[in-house]
């Protein structure tokens, strides 16, 4: 009997790291943003394009603003207006590093113990335009210090993303309020 609630607890803890380590994945093929310096990349962000997530669902003028906490870890403040309720919504989190806090990789939670995958996986080298991936082809952000990104950066992610096999043409393109 003992040996029996020995093995039951020995698997319970297998599948639960087996679980964990499987929450943080990068899509196949991509990479995180090496060298990334944190103080950089905080601040203010505009959703330039996303896949349709359904807690951004009917979003416009979305941003995404991070700032730093105390124990080190990354606020996360997600805003968006809903044209159909006509209100603002928001959503407060936290983000950590995965491995080091030079390499982009983060985990993300807005709802208590459970994180997703957060990967930069492009950045231009003045912290204006980035390129986030979640843990799988399904999720993908394209993020920039204004409300509009050039040509060639839009270009340049999309081919990025082509290549890794997102499906840039379920791409949702925000809008942003000119105020």
């Amino acid at each position: 009997m003992r040996s029996n609630t020995i093995f039951k607890t020995l698997i319970l803890i297998i599948g639960g790291i087996i679980m964990f380590s499987s929450c943080f994945k990068i899509p196949k093929g991509a990479s995180a943003v090496k060298n990334f310096e944190a103080d950089k990349y905080l601040g203010l962000w505009y959703e330039i394009a996303r896949f349709d997530f359904r807690f951004e669902r009917g979003l416009n003028n979305t941003t995404a603003h991070y700032s730093l906490n105390k124990d080190g870890s990354i606020k996360v403040v997600n805003r968006g207006y809903d044209y159909t309720k006509m209100k603002w919504g928001e959503a407060v989190g936290k983000a950590k590093f995965i491995e080091t806090r030079d390499v982009a990789r983060l985990k993300v939670s807005f709802f208590g113990p459970f994180y997703a995958s957060y990967n930069v996986i492009a950045l231009d080298k003045d912290y204006k335009y980035a390129l986030v991936a979640g843990k799988t082809t399904s999720y993908l952000w394209i993020l920039a210090r204004e409300t509009s990104i050039p040509d060639n950066i839009k270009k340049d992610y999309l081919k990025i993303a082509d290549d890794l096999g997102f499906q840039t043409s379920q791409f949702i393109w925000v809008e942003h309020d000119k105020k």
